[in-house]
């Protein structure tokens, strides 16, 4: 039952289950980051950055980096796999999650880097290991390439980097007249339940509670705005910078392994090639019948490769 259901009285319910209106963000943090969890919040350059940092203390450092439209609990299958092995820290992206809007509306990818590092100074972390999905592994490569210092070894799981020939739909709606007005007062549940079925390969391996805690953490206060400006920027980097990407990937300096789901509908596959050419010594784990989030979607499988890598 989603947090809609719970804590809305009869009325705000109804407008509720046809994807009008925020949700109250004590009720989102009381269900999605309450202190037993481990959930912490910081304030990093203009956001408040909902962060998790679990493990020993003694362990090597694996920072995990979603994409659009998750939260830090799609990487709860490799934890649950991984935390013995290290000290994890993930991160709710900002504009995304229970980070939310910052008060700038500022989405950049050099923003998102320059947050990442400085997350990292204020936990007094050093060189670390990065693992970024999506939109997250973008980040992770470009801070990679800022800070090659900081960066151990790094995980890209189906990662953007380069030009799609065709966005997603829902990214791409974004800069459709009126999207600005409509999308954040109106996303109606089964929209979203279509989104996250199209990036599993295999829709019969999403678990119970996923839909609604996508849906629920997509009606944060400020959450569906940020979500517009977040694709209206990434629409217009595959438009104008991605074809610099070669030679950029080109100069990455640490041990590299890229994973991808061969049945990935949202970044095809036909980039792992791309990669290949352009990253040295890049290793690949390719998985049949998976989609765009390989890590929540087959976590086991995924987390026990990451762990050969990382221990190699």
């Amino acid at each position: 039952m989603s947090v809609s259901q719970t804590l809305q009285p009869p009325l705000a319910a109804g407008f509720a289950r046809f994807g009008f209106g925020a949700l109250p963000l004590d009720a989102l943090i009381a269900r999605y980051a309450a202190p037993a969890s481990g959930s912490r919040f910081i304030e990093v350059d203009g956001f408040s950055i909902h962060y998790r940092d679990e493990g020993s203390r003694d362990r090597p450092v694996l920072v995990m980096i979603h994409g659009v439209m998750a939260s830090l609990h799609t990487w709860d299958g490799w934890v649950a796999e991984m935390g013995r092995h290290f000290r994890i820290v993930r991160l709710d992206v900002p504009g995304f999650g229970l980070t939310g809007p910052g008060r700038d509306k500022e989405y950049s990818g050099e923003r998102m880097v320059r947050v990442l590092g400085l997350l990292l100074d204020r936990l007094g972390l050093g060189k670390v290991s990065i693992a970024g999905n999506s939109l997250g592994g973008y980040i992770a490569w470009n801070f990679a390439l800022a800070q090659p210092d900081r960066v151990e070894r790094l995980i890209l799981v189906d990662p953007a980097g380069y030009p799609m020939h065709k966005v997603p739909l829902m990214i791409a709606s974004a800069v459709l007249p009126g999207a600005g007005l409509l999308m954040p007062a109106w996303m109606p549940r089964a929209l979203l339940a279509r989104g996250i079925k199209e990036v599993y390969g295999n829709p019969q391996r999403i678990q119970p509670g996923v839909v609604e805690r996508y849906y629920d953490i997509s009606r944060r206060p400020g959450n569906r705005r940020s979500m517009i400006d977040i694709f209206r920027v990434l629409v217009r980097v595959n438009r104008e910078e991605l074809h610099a990407t070669p030679a950029r990937v080109a100069a990455l300096k640490v041990p590299t392994l890229l994973m991808w789901g061969e049945r990935d509908r949202w970044i095809s596959p036909t980039h792992v090639p791309l990669w290949q050419r352009d990253v040295p010594g890049l290793q690949v784990k390719v998985y049949p019948g998976v989609g765009h989030i390989p890590m929540e979607e087959i976590p086991q499988q995924t987390a026990a490769d990451a762990l050969r890598f990382l221990h190699a």
